[in-house]
């Protein structure tokens, strides 16, 4: 028998017997998975679902349930708040996002549909409040459905597009809205007869005279034989738990040691590469210390080692984070003044590193060159009185004087302090989900979505919450719909 692997595709003629028959197989059940799944049964297609664990979720499931949407003018709780938000603004807001790894195409087609994307979310079950909660928030603590979850009314994207809130979260008392999420598109997906084969692992893809036509699957220790003759759609997660592929393609991701996912191995990536695909943007990855828990650390400065600013600390939280790991010696400060101080939350473990009557005695707490941060702070606090920050163009209300003593310098270390992590590379796809070549011809056969392709969160620096489950259960749709085509 031909070998099994993850690396190439085992050849449809060496397969003894068929297993399974279906019309599209979905590799993975987390919320790419389940609208993938959705998809293709309502366009009339038989589909099956392999799930590695035992049960839904992935790093869906794991998530905050938060989705960003907006365009079309606004959605229900964006008007009803008063905003107003085109899909020109909506769409410029995604490339400015997306950055130097920005992919126009999908951009472009999920800001022309996103609203349409909203009411079909509403139409599989999702709840949504509808009310807007205002401030600076990582995720609502009740179930309030509207938040500002990105840097639109932060510089430089402010300038680019006009700032709306835009991230929308599930009907849900507390953190983690993403398991109820993923468990009324799993109740959708089962109510459309979509099959579902738990404690299967995807081994290797089938290959039939060039075209992708099924899958193998461990079930019970032995390999299963999956025929698909519409499609295969891949959804299985990023690669975060992957140690090698992290070395290998994102290894600043080892400066920090709190990955997040769900069995995150790359799995898919490396299914779709061994098929012909092109990997793309493996060295991105988003992070984030909850920094701005309690939200009055958001009027903070941050600075370096070297007593230095580098970004407008009014963007978004996990921009912040990010730049913050582009920083020499392994940490940064955020620096605050009496008014403006709280104990952080402990599971953040943040440390009081200096403090002082004077910002000259925080610095020299720290360790640093005399007229180093004293010199930031001084000039940070006389421009702040008149409003203005000439060198991050940071904005008000953000913008304030910190001149209230005493003063704390807190510690966010990049090995010790909870910088959570995920990967944001991954397989190169359409904006129909087709997996596509190094020469950007679609494989045939193959689908994917969610974090084992690169999507519209392509950028760290650029990441607002709620995009990766745009992404996810958007291009899962389109996915399915594609694989159902055949």
């Amino acid at each position: 028998m031909a070998e099994i692997s993850l690396h190439r595709p085992f050849p449809a003629d060496a397969v003894e017997h068929w297993d399974f028959t279906t019309d599209v197989a979905v590799i993975g059940f987390g919320a790419a998975g389940a609208c993938a799944a959705i998809e293709a049964a309502d366009a009339g297609a038989k589909v099956m679902l392999f799930e590695r664990n035992s049960g839904s979720g992935g790093a869906s499931g794991l998530s905050g349930g938060e989705i960003y949407i907006g365009g079309g003018g606004g959605t229900d709780a964006q008007r009803a708040a008063g905003f107003e938000d085109t899909t020109e603004d909506f769409i410029a807001y995604l490339k400015a996002a997306g950055g130097p790894c920005v992919n126009e195409a999908k951009c472009e087609r999920y800001g022309r549909e996103a609203l349409a994307h909203y009411d079909w979310l509403k139409a599989q079950g999702v709840p949504y409040r509808g009310n807007y909660l205002p401030g600076k928030h990582i995720e609502p603590t009740d179930d309030s459905t509207l938040i500002w979850s990105g840097s639109e009314a932060a510089a430089p994207f402010c300038d680019i597009a006009k700032p709306a809130p835009r991230g929308h979260t599930i009907r849900h008392m507390g953190w983690g809205g993403g398991r109820p999420l993923v468990d009324v598109l799993e109740a959708s997906a089962r109510a459309k007869e979509v099959e579902v084969v738990a404690d299967a692992r995807a081994l290797a893809l089938i290959e039939d005279a060039g075209r992708i036509c099924g899958v193998v699957v461990r079930i019970d220790n032995q390999p299963r034989f999956v025929r698909a003759a519409r499609g295969v759609v891949l959804a299985t997660g990023g690669f975060v738990f992957n140690e090698a592929m992290r070395r290998k393609h994102c290894p600043e991701t080892f400066k920090l040691n709190d990955p997040i996912g769900d069995k995150d191995d790359g799995a898919g990536i490396m299914l779709g590469v061994g098929a012909g695909g092109e990997a793309i943007h493996m060295e991105q990855f988003f992070t984030t210390c909850p920094w701005t828990m309690p939200e009055s650390h958001a009027y903070g400065v941050f600075v370096n080692i070297h007593g230095q600013r580098f970004i407008n600390e009014d963007c978004y939280h996990g921009r912040v984070s990010r730049c913050a790991v582009d920083q020499p010696g392994g940490k940064v400060y955020l620096l605050l003044d009496n008014a403006h101080f709280v104990q952080p939350m402990d599971f953040a473990r943040i440390a009081i590193a200096g403090t002082g009557e004077t910002w000259e005695e925080v610095e020299g707490e720290l360790g640093m060159a005399e007229g180093t941060l004293s010199a930031t702070m001084a000039f940070y606090n006389a421009h702040a009185r008149e409003g203005r920050d000439p060198l991050f163009d940071k904005r008000a209300p953000i913008l304030t004087p910190l001149d209230q003593g005493p003063f704390v310098a807190l510690e966010l270390d990049f090995q010790g302090s909870y910088f959570s992590f995920f990967t944001l590379g991954g397989l190169n796809t359409s904006a129909d989900g087709e997996v596509l070549d190094r020469s950007g011809a679609p494989i045939p056969g193959l689908f994917a979505a969610g974090r084992c392709t690169s999507g519209l969160p392509a950028w760290g620096h650029g990441y607002s919450s709620g995009m990766s489950l745009a992404d996810a259960t958007f291009f899962g749709r389109q996915a399915g719909k594609g694989a159902a085509r055949g």
